[in-house]
């Protein structure tokens, strides 16, 4: 759920006791309260397309850096976690290992 170095576990931790419960996933959102904050932003934002006030124009760039601002600020963790262990995320062009040398049993093809 999350690395125990970057954030404190809250409460969960394994059992000391037979008595205690082992809990190994806790949501930190439930699914009800998740589906009911889309809805109730869905239904403001259909609300809000019928009244022009809202309608305001937006310079492109603006909303672009407002975006990349958002993405960071939501993927701060995972990006610091991908950094600590070194995982590059995408790879640019073929991978290589170093020439390939040459077998004996093709080079007994080419002769014959």
């Amino acid at each position: 759920m999350v690395d125990p170095e970057i954030e404190a576990l809250d409460g969960a931790s394994l059992p000391m006791r037979g008595s205690d419960e082992f809990k190994p996933f806790i949501r930190r959102l439930p699914e009800f309260k998740f589906w009911y904050a889309i809805t109730k932003a869905l239904c403001v934002a259909f609300f809000m397309t019928f009244f022009s006030i809202f309608d305001v124009p937006v310079f492109w760039p603006i909303l672009l850096f407002y975006w990349i601002v958002l993405f960071v600020l939501t993927m701060k963790r995972q990006i610091l976690h991908m950094i600590k262990y070194k995982y590059v995320p995408f790879s640019i062009g073929k991978q290589r290992y170093g020439k390939k040398k040459p077998s004996a049993s093709s080079s007994r093809l080419s002769k014959d």
